[in-house]
């Protein structure tokens, strides 16, 4: 089993999750972050004064699958995250040793 930690745009999630549903990925947690990258911050104006953002809003989902499904979820959430621009987001990839399922104790449950 692998986990997969994807850091995505906020205004990407939807699809990535509809590409994940494609593939008959059914579990994933999501959690809104901030962060700071390459793509470094911004600077806005408020009321004339000008201020810089260092720290950019993304969205962390996390999917565990079975070793061959890595690939197929890597190409769908690259296809549906995708702007070839600064600030895309990353996906990491970690090994899972073992998965307990609460409710049957079932173990290596996805």
């Amino acid at each position: 089993m692998k986990k997969l930690e994807c850091i995505i745009r906020p205004t990407h999630l939807e699809p990535v999750i509809v590409a994940c549903e494609r593939l008959n990925i059914g579990g994933m947690t999501i959690t809104q972050i901030v962060g700071y990258g390459e793509q470094r911050g911004s600077t806005n104006v408020y009321r004339g004064v000008e201020y810089e953002v260092r720290l950019k809003e993304k969205v962390k989902v996390e999917i565990v699958v079975d070793d061959d499904e890595v690939d197929p979820l890597i190409d769908s959430i690259m296809n549906a995250s995708r702007t070839d621009t600064v600030g895309d987001g990353k996906i990491f990839i970690s090994p899972v040793e073992d998965a307990v399922r609460i409710r049957t104790g079932e173990r290596n449950a996805v």
